[in-house]
């Protein structure tokens, strides 16, 4: 039985959130320029979101691009910006053909200006896609997008729009990047390391954490399907007991 076909169409995570880490160590591994580790994990993301299509998974986030990545040498945080620039173009065609949405969250006012309306140009090209949506998370920091949500709900009390005991868990996911979408109910780690790294801390409190020794540019849509196989056998009780949820 392929991996395909051990997965349950009627059981899968709705949003999948993937921390895509190893480019670097992978280039370095064949001694080359850890901007060769980008270029070859695009390969990567191309077979990630067209097995996710594949699958039929709604929501598919990437952290592309961390707040704490600027501080990275200039030369690759250039490369990698170039990169991103030159990716989008060349796979808006990729989206349309699967029928994916792109979106992207993040202080995406820091990018450069290029950059930025390159990706502008590519989520309104693919507004009408439905198959998936695919979030970028660039120049993305889960600290900020909470201090962010925070301010913006102050200032609605200071101005009377909002009372504080409108205040709801609810109101405030709202109020994230990712308001309007579902959290993520798995989350993918790729490269050996078993860290968070300031990626969607409060969308995650009840995601399903999974680890895998594999750096992202050999990471394909069968590595995926090991993934959400692995997420079906678990048992998400939510605080409560096994007995409680039959």
């Amino acid at each position: 039985m392929s991996l395909l076909e051990q997965i349950d169409k009627d059981r899968l995570p709705k949003h999948l959130a993937v921390i895509m880490d190893g480019n670097g160590r992978w280039a370095k591994e064949k001694g080359k320029l850890r901007v060769f580790g980008h270029q070859n994990g695009v390969l990567a993301v191309r077979d990630t979101v067209e097995g996710a299509v594949q699958l039929g998974i709604k929501y598919l986030t990437l952290y592309a691009f961390s707040t704490e990545n600027w501080n990275r040498p200039k030369l690759e945080v250039m490369a990698l910006m170039e990169l991103l620039v030159s990716t989008i173009s060349k796979e808006t065609k990729t989206l349309m053909e699967n029928g994916v949405r792109l979106n992207a969250i993040g202080n995406l006012s820091s990018l450069p200006e290029r950059c930025f309306r390159q990706l502008e140009e590519a989520i309104e090209k693919t507004s009408g896609n439905t198959n998936c949506t695919l979030t970028l998370a660039l120049s993305y920091s889960s600290r900020w997008e909470i201090t962010e949500a925070a301010k913006t709900i102050a200032n609605k009390v200071k101005t009377g729009e909002l009372k504080t005991d409108d205040i709801t868990e609810e109101l405030f996911s709202a109020h994230l990047n990712t308001g309007g979408m579902p959290d993520p109910e798995l989350m993918i780690r790729t490269s050996g390391e078993h860290r968070i790294s300031n990626y969607m801390l409060w969308q995650i409190a009840y995601s399903e954490l999974y680890f895998t020794s594999k750096l992202w540019p050999d990471f394909r849509r069968e590595d995926l399907f090991e993934a959400v196989i692995d997420f079906q056998k678990r048992e998400r009780r939510f605080g409560m007991i096994s007995e409680q949820l039959n």
